[in-house]
């Protein structure tokens, strides 16, 4: 199983395969921002790597990033947990205004990924 690391909260085991976006709420307790309910849509779920970033992305996820004029971080909702990685929560509930972190993403990453090189 792979290690999710999350600075100033710990480590966690997490299924292979699982969202990170699920990974950071349900094993790590954050409570980080989905907005959109997982969707590339929002770009609430933003996380930065300190290490095992993936070299893909979804073309969804680098479509938005690309609109919103985002770098130098990535969107949980559209990242799988393969392998170790060390992450940074950018953004949380606490402190956002908002009324709820949004509605829980879907299992399986959406919309179906086509995956590109991150970049």
């Amino acid at each position: 199983m792979p290690k999710l690391t999350v600075e100033g909260v710990g480590a966690f085991e997490v299924p292979v395969g699982k969202r990170l976006v699920l990974a950071l709420t349900d094993e790590a307790g954050v409570d980080q921002l989905h907005a959109c309910g997982g969707n590339a849509a929002c770009t609430t779920c933003r996380v930065a790597f300190v290490s095992g970033e993936p070299d893909q992305m979804t073309e969804a996820e680098k479509n938005v990033l690309a609109a919103k004029g985002v770098t130098g971080v990535r969107l949980s909702c559209q990242l799988a947990c393969d392998a170790d990685m060390t992450v940074r929560c950018v953004s949380r509930f606490a402190g956002s205004g908002r009324k709820n972190a949004g509605s829980r993403p879907a299992d399986e990453i959406t919309p179906p990924p086509v995956w590109v090189p991150k970049g």
